[in-house]
């Protein structure tokens, strides 16, 4: 900056120096911003196969309807690609990919203008400075930054398989409600059969009043059961409408044929492992505290905020100019209890990383060993129980052809097998959501289909998708 021509050599000389000086930390903010690669990141986690996009703007209240059949993987992808609550993660994304590009940026230099009127001729004073603490300071804010950018893209990764489980999961009780209520209001069918053949037996002189009271009171406690399911199944469908971007809509979609789990739960210490290496919300609390490492550093300098380096001129009659140094003398405040503060932000992610690690622990082994027990009890049910029942039908029925038994004891004999077969698909629901769960414990459907313990064919994830390698 050169004030005025006739400004000597010396003068712009000392400028030229100071102004070298106040650049010198350039080379340092031209570290490139790391691409936190959020989108990509929850594509590959969440197994949708279709890219997530971020939306500027805000949602309709209802997505375009899914006309005839919604598939699993379909409403997975619906749920993931149009969720506010994503949306908005995505969101703070934006915002820490902002504070990391402002993070590089030099402070604005400060030009202060003075004219003073008196006796004589107007006096001009002119001075330009630099904060040079703060443009000293640009690794390590935006390093700090950066961290702080690669927290977010975790947390957005968390919230999307936060939607991913809690989608699944309504669809696969929207499954189960569809079977069941069928299955019951067969029970009904048989029931009210029962009921009329107890009637006449009475009637004919064979039967007990007790009987018909027993059987009506039964027929009037499945209907309050189908009542209930189908307000069950109703809600489980509007439930799933809401999370597939349907509030509005009459959710009358088919849904996939329910499709069985593997027959052998994976190994739990794999599981395990895998897990804590790749679950968001344990990265989350690792980019912390290393952001807090950074803020630690910063924090050494806090007493000299404000520290800057400049140039002053006055005209009075002629120019002069000279370096000029402003900073604050550290006699009050040290900077400890900025440190201090920094120290107890770190102490307290330390114990958030560890009970982090300690409950993904948990979740895994408590949905590894809900499978293992909801599959040994749907084993159970379909080689035993339902064997068993089916046989005892047929025999009640080889009975009444040969005149042995009225036909009340095969109708009982019915109601059991359809009731056992209710019970089956009650088990089939639970062991669902138990692999659901387990896919979300270890860190989503993409994840999982990195294991080598993993099936084949696994109804929650689609398998044509590569997760990414962390």
């Amino acid at each position: 900056m050169d004030f005025h021509p006739s400004l000597g050599g010396r003068g712009r000389g000392t400028i030229v120096c100071l102004a070298t000086l106040a650049l010198l930390p350039l080379p340092a903010c031209q570290t490139t911003r790391p691409d936190p690669a959020a989108e990509s990141s929850i594509t590959l986690a969440t197994a949708i196969g279709e890219p997530v996009a971020f939306l500027v703007e805000g949602g309709p209240l209802d997505e375009p309807a899914a006309v005839g059949t919604l598939t699993f993987i379909d409403a997975t992808r619906r749920a993931v690609t149009t969720d506010p609550r994503l949306q908005a993660a995505l969101a703070r994304v934006r915002i820490a990919i902002a504070d990391a590009d402002q993070s590089r940026l030099l402070p604005n230099p400060v030009l202060n203008f003075v004219l003073r009127w008196g006796p004589g001729k107007p006096q001009l004073e002119v001075s330009l400075a630099q904060d040079i603490i703060q443009a000293f300071q640009i690794p390590r804010r935006s390093s700090a930054a950066d961290n702080r950018l690669r927290q977010a893209a975790a947390d957005a990764l968390t919230v999307a398989l936060d939607v991913t489980s809690e989608v699944q999961e309504r669809y696969a009780a929207s499954q189960a409600s569809d079977r069941l209520t069928p299955v019951l209001e067969g029970r009904l069918e048989l029931l009210r059969r029962l009921t009329g053949i107890a009637r006449k037996r009475l009637e004919g002189g064979e039967g007990t009043r007790g009987d018909v009271t027993t059987l009506e009171a039964q027929g009037v406690e499945l209907e309050v059961e189908i009542a209930d399911a189908r307000l069950r199944q109703r809600e489980e469908r509007l439930r799933l409408a809401r999370l597939v971007g349907e509030p509005s809509g009459a959710a009358t979609w088919a849904l996939d044929e329910w499709v069985a789990p593997p027959s052998a739960a994976p190994d739990e210490q794999h599981w395990i492992d895998t897990a804590l290496t790749h679950r968001p919300e344990v990265q989350s609390v690792v980019w912390q505290l290393a952001a807090l490492g950074d803020d630690y550093s910063l924090a050494r300098l806090w007493p000299w905020e404000g520290a800057a380096v400049g140039i002053d001129a006055q005209k009075d009659p002629d120019w002069f100019a000279g370096p000029s140094v402003s900073t604050p003398i550290p006699v009050f405040d040290m900077g400890q209890a900025r440190r201090a503060r920094v120290t107890a932000e770190q102490i307290e992610a330390r114990h958030e990383l560890t009970l982090s690690r300690r409950r993904i622990v948990e979740e895994v082994r408590v949905a590894h060993q809900s499978l293992a027990g909801n599959l040994a009890n749907l084993n159970r049910v379909r080689q035993e129980l339902i064997p068993l029942q089916q046989k005892r039908r047929d025999q009640a029925e080889q009975a009444y052809r040969a005149g042995h038994t009225d036909v009340t004891a095969l109708f009982l004999a019915e109601q059991d097998l359809r009731a056992t077969q209710a019970k089956a698909i009650d088990v089939e629901r639970q062991t669902s959501i138990a692999l659901i769960r387990l896919l979300r414990a270890v860190g989503g459907p993409g994840v999982a289909a990195q294991l080598a313990s993993a099936p084949p064919h696994v109804p929650m994830a689609d398998s044509t998708v590569k997760p990414q390698q962390r």
